[in-house]
């Protein structure tokens, strides 16, 4: 009796203390506002604390603040999939057996399906399956232009064109973070090529980097509401990315009132001063062992832990300065893992199948199908010959930091055999690469001459070959850390193709691939696909195309020039690409890519926004609401689109720009709008689109503003940058 009474009283006093404590932090009250939470927080840190914030604690992960309960932060290398975990501190896979992650199409597909729509449901999905994992940052989506052919990371990117990369960019970014997983948008700023990335430093002119460079960036900011951004490897004008005062401070915080948070590239930093007061929030690396006693470079040591907080305590950088760090990453914190209600995500299921499937389906582009050779309908032939190595090669892996491990991925050969029938399908593999191993180049073992010889002897003896080939994520291939070598197929495949055709005419040539290649047999091939990196159903896609249970409707989202030195990267010495390996000069200034050919009238293989159907459209005559415009007016267009073929399809329609006269170089045309449209067949639908006249500006780099010079426009509808249906003349008035 005596130890029941005094165990009631013991309940007793712990409620009562519990009802005489004081009300919960304003930081841990999620009614609170955002502003409100960061700053209850802040007052309550040491300044040790805050120091550790700015910088890592593992490979993927930065310290919170354990005393008041703010949790670490956790990251995820994107923008296709999530990444499978890896141990603390190696790159070495902790061999979980629950991370095995939904593969989405490459950022190019996406691109090139022209659909802001899916760009949002990949968003969507990929956050899911983020916040799933628990992740706080997804590092993704890559914006970075496709200034060369060359560009190992072309792939993880949005193509040539600004503005198609903002439309598409801003979407997938709503996407992820409303599941309250930050977005990364990547590299920040000018990381268009992988050789020398480390320490390349880039110059161009004010127009370049405000009309072509950094539009998707300020998209991503000001439309998007992206909450981190991660800065560049390389240095421009004279100081490295992720510290650069003009990108970082004045550009991005200062000019586009960014409010989130800058992380380094891994290794990005390389100076506590530059890095403490040129706008880095958080230092991430690769390149330190933070366990081992070891270890002369613990995470301790990085240039925003220690010899930050002693310049702090010395007074050479004012608190203010690590003050606003530290309130940017806290804001995000409350945006993500201390968010209320945040949603719990999901992972590798039917919804995230489909969206990438869908993605695929339409990001794959049909470039060449003389006389209707496609679609191939299922039955028409009983001996089918798939080779190339990428029919069955995964796609998922390698490629630098986007490798995937992946729940399941549908090879293309593996899709045409359930379409065709097994039965009816011999593969013969015709080449090989070798494994693909990061920052290396491992030689095959096969005997190539004996795939090569038995690729020939199958062709023969099919009557209709379907070649897998193109690029494969190897280094000096489509790969993180090295750019390609040459703008030919590699291994052989050049001549493989030809081989072929001597001995069957029934060709279709599909290019796996996140880059433009050369072509010297197009013109004897039939028919010819571009595929990218398509994801875990990459065989799926790729089969329901060819063979017509999909219309194709994907556009490139760059140019494939005839040769390399067509583009304007190429077009001038070696101090433009790749630089002396110190310096690089971007000498096309703002023609680059669509811009450059047009400009300088240069016949492309295929132009930007190119890409047939199984079907035929009919544009209609382009008309404006008005003829005289105000500056501050919305030009509104229309024309009528008219399916006038017997399939179903879907065309993405475009809209260009140009100034006639000009005081300043203005390219023969430019990117102002663009609409995916689907039809039924016969159906005609008017396409209305609007284009602000403000967008019509070119930078005005001696009054550092946009600046819309008074005149007359050409606005066209095209169905590419080669092919325009149509145009009307409007005036701008001052």
């Amino acid at each position: 009796m005596i130890k029941i009474r005094k165990l009631l009283i013991l309940l007793w006093a712990v409620t009562s203390l519990q009802a005489q404590s004081p009300m919960k932090p304003i930081y841990l009250d999620n009614s609170q506002p955002v502003e409100k939470r960061v700053e209850d927080a802040l007052s309550r840190m040491t300044l040790e604390e805050k120091v550790a914030m700015c910088h890592a604690q593992s490979k993927f992960s930065s310290h919170g603040v354990p005393r008041l309960g703010i949790p670490e932060i956790w990251m995820s290398d994107g923008p296709h999939g999530v990444r499978e975990e890896i141990e603390w501190d190696s790159w070495g896979a902790a061999k979980w057996t629950n991370d095995s992650c939904t593969a989405f199409p490459a950022l190019t597909c996406l691109a090139a399906t022209f659909n802001p729509d899916l760009a949002h449901a990949y968003g969507v999905a990929i956050g899911e399956e983020a916040r799933y994992r628990r992740k706080d940052i997804l590092l993704g989506p890559g914006v970075n232009i496709y200034r060369t052919p060359l560009n190992g990371r072309n792939f993880e990117y949005m193509g040539e064109d600004p503005y198609l990369a903002a439309r598409l960019s801003v979407p997938y970014i709503k996407g992820v973070q409303q599941s309250g997983v930050a977005a990364c948008v990547k590299h920040f700023a000018l990381n268009n090529q992988e050789m020398w990335r480390g320490h390349i430093n880039v110059e161009l002119s004010d127009r370049a980097l405000y009309e072509i460079y950094l539009p998707a960036f300020k998209a991503a900011v000001e439309e998007g509401g992206v909450w981190s951004i991660m800065g560049s490897y390389n240095k421009f004008r004279g100081q490295h990315c992720c510290h650069n005062d003009l990108l970082l401070n004045k550009i991005l915080k200062g000019e586009w009132n960014f409010d989130g948070v800058v992380v380094t590239d891994w290794g990005g930093a390389h100076n506590t001063q530059e890095a403490a007061l040129n706008g880095l929030d958080i230092e991430m690396g690769s390149y330190t062992n933070g366990l081992s006693s070891m270890s002369v470079f613990t995470y301790e040591d990085y240039y925003l832990a220690k010899p930050f907080l002693k310049l702090l305590k010395s007074g050479e950088v004012p608190v203010s300065v690590l003050d606003d760090k530290v309130r940017r990453i806290l804001r995000m914190t409350f945006r993500t893992s201390m968010m209320g209600e945040r949603p719990y995500g999901s992972f590798v299921n039917e919804t995230h199948s489909l969206a990438a499937r869908r993605v695929a389906e339409e990001g794959i582009v049909l470039l060449k199908n003389d006389k209707q050779f496609l679609p191939v309908q299922a039955g028409k032939y009983k001996k089918i010959a798939v080779i190339g190595e990428n029919a069955t090669r995964s796609m998922t892996e390698g490629g630098g930091s986007s490798t995937l491990k992946v729940k399941y991925e549908v090879s293309p050969l593996e899709g045409l055999q359930q379409v065709y029938g097994a039965a009816n399908v011999v593969y013969s593999k015709g080449y090989s690469t070798g494994p693909s191993v990061y920052g290396r180049v491992i030689a095959p073992k096969e005997n190539q001459q004996k795939l090569f010889d038995e690729a020939v002897k199958t062709a023969r003896e099919a009557e209709i070959v379907f070649f897998v080939g193109g690029l494969n994520k190897n280094h000096e291939q489509d790969c993180e850390a090295g750019d390609r070598t040459s703008y030919n197929l590699p291994f052989g495949q050049d001549d493989l193709i030809r081989e072929i055709l001597k001995v069957n005419k029934n060709l279709v040539v599909v290019l796996v691939s996140g880059n433009a290649v050369a072509m010297p047999w197009l013109k004897e091939v039939p028919a010819v696909m571009q595929a990218w990196y398509l994801g875990s159903e990459s065989g799926n896609a790729l089969a329901g195309v060819i063979s017509g249970t999909v219309n194709p409707s994907g556009k490139l989202p760059f140019t494939f020039g005839q040769k390399l030195t067509d583009y304007g990267a190429h077009a001038f010495d070696k101090l433009s690409y790749p630089g002396d390996s110190i310096n690089q000069y971007y000498k096309e200034d703002i023609l680059v890519g669509y811009r450059w050919f047009d400009t300088k009238k240069v016949k492309p293989l295929f132009p930007f926004g190119y890409g047939l159907s199984y079907t035929t459209f009919e544009y209609g005559k382009i008309s404006a609401d008005k003829k005289v415009y105000a500056a501050t007016d919305v030009v509104k267009v229309s024309f009528t689109l008219k399916n006038t073929g017997t399939m179903d399809g879907a065309e993405a329609v475009q809209i260009y720009a140009s100034q006639p006269k000009a005081s300043v170089i203005r390219p023969a045309k430019e990117l102002k709008a663009f609409k995916k449209i689907f039809l039924k067949a016969g159906e005609t639908q008017t396409v209305n689109l609007d284009i602000k006249v403000s967008d019509l500006a070119y930078f005005n780099d001696k009054t550092h503003q946009w600046t819309v010079e008074p005149g007359d426009f050409v606005l066209s509808n095209a169905a590419s940058a080669g092919d325009v249906k149509s145009a009307v003349k409007i005036q701008v008035m001052p």
